[in-house]
């Protein structure tokens, strides 16, 4: 017999089957048995720059031995060679993609917008950058401008969403306006887009795009995109997962020059929400647990990095107007929440689906890494073996793997491999060749973050020792 628990999810309510006692499924202690094997690819690593060493912008001390907390590099879209790359304490660095030479770009520590990343360094702080597609084109309204996701004090404003549940920190899109695009060192102004209240230290703003395939004229052209984790804590305790009335748990989207009457942005009229009242406008996907870091490829499809509890890890297409099933589903299974009556953690046999989920094209599990960082289909020249693979990394473990992306199905996991990195000419895992103390478990923790040049080619970004270095064939 079934009976039924309504619960309230933020906005709406919900009902879970309970099942009876001897009708529960069992957890499953190895969701994913089928081991990742490793690849005929190999790749070595070449130095490219160090980033200067860095302290935590609101504390005494290093909460741990990062050198520099670096974890995203993009191009400028001006043809400069520049590459911008940040430093979570604070720091924004341009990178002459010729000469490795790197320039004090930003620091956001300097300006009165109520920055912080003292509530946990790892996550907090200055997430990402991005650069508005007509940075360089005088005369259109992008000029000069540029994006920045930062943390910022509960204190320090009034949020758009979550005000009222922002006791940790609040998450904020500036937009910053260049006097001299061409310049190494910023000078101009700057405004507030978008706030967030956070009710907790993690799972917080992550990465910010513009989908570099699109023309001027185009729908998509200026549009910025944004993830959102589900605000913290395990377990998704507040159910943004698959709420609706904020941007939580998502990848959102916004005009960021087409505010009217005062706006601080617009609202594309193409998002898929628009106009649904039980939704926020802003939202493009949702169901998303962390989603820190995301990419465009060339032709413009979005792959979505999400990481899990702690069984899956997930790569994701994104789809407009799709719910990856945060918090009921992790990866192809289901959560203790998605069928009740069971214990959390474990995940479970993915039951019938009531409602439309979209489903990853990649996952695995936790014997295998700990938390999935940054990926990009690899679209250069180097390394020909590698082009059109989806290649991506786990931050702990420092394991780099890699997907075919022809024919991905969602539902229909690709087979991962791993990639072969050599070492001064031996192969060896990046956690051990390059990690840190591990703050939250034994061992070395690798950091390890992915970052794009304008011609498509691969580098490492390490936190412990705050070097970037370029992936190249294998001498």
């Amino acid at each position: 017999m079934k009976i039924a628990l309504t619960t309230f999810i933020t906005g709406m309510m919900v009902s879970l089957p309970l099942l009876a006692a001897d009708s529960r499924p069992e957890p499953l202690a190895d969701p994913i048995p089928e081991k990742i094997q490793k690849g005929d690819i190999s790749v070595a690593l070449q130095e490219f720059v160090q980033i200067p060493e860095s302290q935590e912008s609101a504390l005494p001390e290093r909460t741990n031995a990062a050198y520099a907390r670096i974890q995203f590099m993009t191009p400028l879209p001006d043809g400069s060679g520049r590459l911008a790359v940040n430093d979570l304490r604070g720091l924004l660095y341009l990178v002459a993609e010729a000469s490795g030479e790197p320039s004090m770009f930003l620091d956001v520590r300097e300006y009165d917008i109520g920055f912080n990343d003292s509530m946990f360094p790892n996550e907090t702080g200055l997430a990402s950058v991005a650069f508005h597609p007509d940075y360089a084109r005088q005369g259109e309204p992008g000029f000069g401008k540029f994006y920045t996701a930062i943390s910022v004090s509960s204190d320090s404003g009034d949020a758009d969403y979550l005000d009222d549940n922002a006791e940790n920190h609040k998450s904020v899109i500036r937009e910053w306006t260049a006097e001299d695009p061409s310049s190494n060192t910023f000078s101009g102004t700057t405004r507030e887009l978008i706030r967030i209240g956070q009710f907790d230290q993690n799972h917080n703003i992550g990465t910010l795009a513009f989908n570099p395939a699109v023309n001027p004229g185009d729908a998509d052209y200026g549009m910025l995109y944004a993830s959102m984790g589900d605000g913290g804590g395990a377990n998704d305790p507040m159910e943004y997962g698959q709420s609706t009335s904020e941007p939580m748990s998502s990848i959102f989207r916004i005009d960021p020059l087409g505010g009217e009457a005062g706006a601080a942005y617009g609202i594309p009229e193409d998002n898929p929400f628009v106009g649904n009242t039980e939704f926020a406008a802003e939202t493009w996907a949702y169901g998303l647990r962390h989603p820190q870091a995301f990419s465009f490829d060339s032709d413009g499809t979005m792959y979505i990095c999400d990481i899990g509890q702690t069984q899956i890890e997930e790569v994701n297409i994104g789809v407009p107007g799709a719910n990856y099933g945060w918090r009921v589903r992790e990866g192809t299974f289901a959560t203790a929440f998605g069928i009740g009556g069971v214990r959390p953690n474990p995940v479970y046999p993915k039951p019938d689906d009531e409602e439309e989920f979209t489903y990853p094209v990649a996952q695995f599990d936790h014997d295998e890494g700990n938390a999935i960082s940054s990926g990009f289909v690899y679209r250069g020249a180097a390394i020909p073996e590698l082009q059109g693979k989806f290649v991506f990394t786990d931050m702990v473990t420092g394991r780099v793997f890699y997907i075919d992306t022809d024919n991905l199905e969602p539902g229909n996991p690709a087979t991962i491999l791993e990639l072969r990195v050599e070492f001064f000419g031996f192969e060896r895992n990046v956690a051990d060749a390059l990690g840190f103390p591990n703050t939250y478990s034994r061992g070395n923790r690798a950091g390890l973050r992915l970052g794009i040049d304008s011609a498509g080619e691969l580098y490492f970004l390490t936190k412990g020792d705050g070097k970037i270095r370029k992936m190249v064939p294998v001498s």
